[in-house]
């Protein structure tokens, strides 16, 4: 079953310090993000003379916002995360697919893009209508990153048009993206656990049956720019937190086990994609049960701490 909320403190001194410590984040964050929507929305101007240009100006502004995401967290509450599986080599561009219990999955993601100089390259799988939000959905416009309806027919066309400016222009890339479609909740691991018993499926008891076709998409419509796909499986301790108590520095610590697959290495059809995701999936339960078990991933040949 899905791991439970991380609880918040209860006493009224502790709450109190989390207010100080996070309503000053927020505003931080926000104030430099609407700050750089300024600079992103000047950009455009270099469109029609140079789109590398344009890109340079958007990775740049990108890769400082997020990394102040990362260094706040890390330096001032002391926000681990802990790495274990295969290495990841800075500068390859790659496709990245993990399971997905909160918004503090994604800030955590950036840690590891800090780790390997690849903050500036993230691009997320994002839904249609956060483009739509000041600051954050903004920002990934002008990064062209690819919005969905999570409906296929509807989301095909605008997502390969996406990878096609990509191509095209060479962008260096990390391309994230939650198959599972939506953040885990009980309800929503029980309605897929009983979509795989229709389907004549093993129900999953910590992770949601993958979404395959943008991964399918994705591997397909990059090929020849993308080197490898990331697997990455994130555990937390005493409870799956917010982004609230992420702000707060009440969370401190995650693990991710990460393992890296050649692009090479994958299966060249379709149905073939599609049956290693799932095969992902379920090594990915196996590995959260063992992780709820006692506490940590397998050991590999990458062992650190973010």
């Amino acid at each position: 079953m899905p791991l439970t909320r991380l609880p918040s403190p209860r006493r009224p001194i502790a709450q109190l310090i989390g207010w100080l410590k996070g309503v000053p984040c927020v505003i931080l964050l926000f104030v430099t993000l609407m700050a750089i929507n300024g600079i992103q929305t000047l950009s455009t101007v270099l469109i029609p003379f140079s789109r590398q240009g344009f890109r340079k100006v958007n990775r740049s502004v990108a890769n400082a916002w997020w990394s102040l995401c990362v260094l706040i967290p890390k330096h001032f509450y002391g926000v681990q995360v802990v790495l274990t599986g295969d290495p990841i080599p800075c500068n390859e561009n790659a496709l990245l697919v993990a399971n997905h219990q909160s918004y503090t999955d994604i800030t955590l993601l950036i840690f590891l893009a800090y780790s390997k100089r690849t903050v500036g390259d993230m691009k997320w799988f994002v839904k249609e209508i956060i483009k739509y939000f000041p600051g954050v959905g903004w920002g990934m416009v002008f990064l062209d990153c690819p919005f969905v309806k999570r409906n296929w027919s509807s989301d095909k066309d605008s997502i390969q048009q996406t990878f096609a400016r990509l191509l095209r222009d060479q962008v260096p890339l990390w391309l994230i993206s939650f198959v599972e479609g939506t953040r885990q909740t009980p309800k929503k691991l029980a309605a897929s656990q009983a979509y795989a018993r229709q389907q004549g499926m093993a129900p999953l008891e910590h992770v949601m049956i993958p979404r395959t076709k943008g991964f399918v998409a994705s591997v397909q419509g990059m090929a020849g720019h993308i080197q490898a796909v990331y697997d990455i499986t994130i555990g937390y301790e005493q409870g799956v937190p917010n982004l609230w108590q992420y702000c707060q520095g009440i969370f401190q610590v995650a693990h991710f086990h990460v393992r890296r697959t050649p692009v090479q290495d994958l299966p060249k059809t379709e149905e073939g994609l599609s049956q290693w995701l799932i095969a992902s999936f379920r090594e990915k339960d196996r590995l959260l049960d063992e992780f709820y078990r006692s506490g940590i991933f397998p050991k590999g040949s990458a062992n650190g701490i973010l």
